[in-house]
């Protein structure tokens, strides 16, 4: 008998602590989803405000925002679009100065690695999503903010086909 005590008593612990895992997860779920209860940074609010002014100029210029702000373990998608048959990545920087080359020059060989990277991590979903399945045309551009003025850089990298 006291074995089986034992093993009740065991049991019950892990139901508890798998509830309580069950109930933070749910909760940090929610927090998530809803923006308005997450604090940002005041770089992040600033770089927000930079990605709300790129798409805001890129819908002026007849593309269409399919999504935005696409995370995976290799990197960040600014800003995913359409412009006719070809499927846009946007990838958004912002600097306060032209010193150190400005906010265009800040997107180096690294960081258009990451960006292709995660671009082809989501590839697939968005081929399925927004071109029945069929591969469209990719291009990468760059929007660089810099005191009060936008630019934006079509083609602003290649990528070599992956494999």
């Amino acid at each position: 008998m006291p074995e089986n005590e034992a093993y009740w008593a065991l049991a019950s612990a892990a139901q508890l602590k798998a509830a309580r895992y069950r109930r933070r997860s749910s909760r940090s779920q929610q927090v998530a989803q809803d923006h308005s209860l997450l604090v940002y940074s005041p770089s992040q609010r600033e770089g927000r405000r930079a990605e709300d002014q790129a798409r805001r100029y890129l819908e002026a210029q007849g593309l269409v925002v399919l999504q935005h702000n696409l995370r995976c373990k290799a990197g960040e998608i600014d800003l995913v679009c359409k412009e006719g048959d070809t499927l846009v990545f946007v990838e958004v920087r912002q600097r306060s100065s032209h010193h150190f080359g400005g906010a265009a020059a800040s997107v180096n060989r690294q960081k258009q690695q990451r960006i292709a990277l995660a671009a082809s991590f989501f590839l697939p979903r968005l081929q399925k999503l927004y071109f029945n399945g069929r591969l469209p045309l990719c291009r990468f551009d760059v929007i660089a903010l810099e005191e009060a003025s936008l630019q934006w850089i079509k083609a602003a990298f290649a990528v070599p086909p992956m494999r």
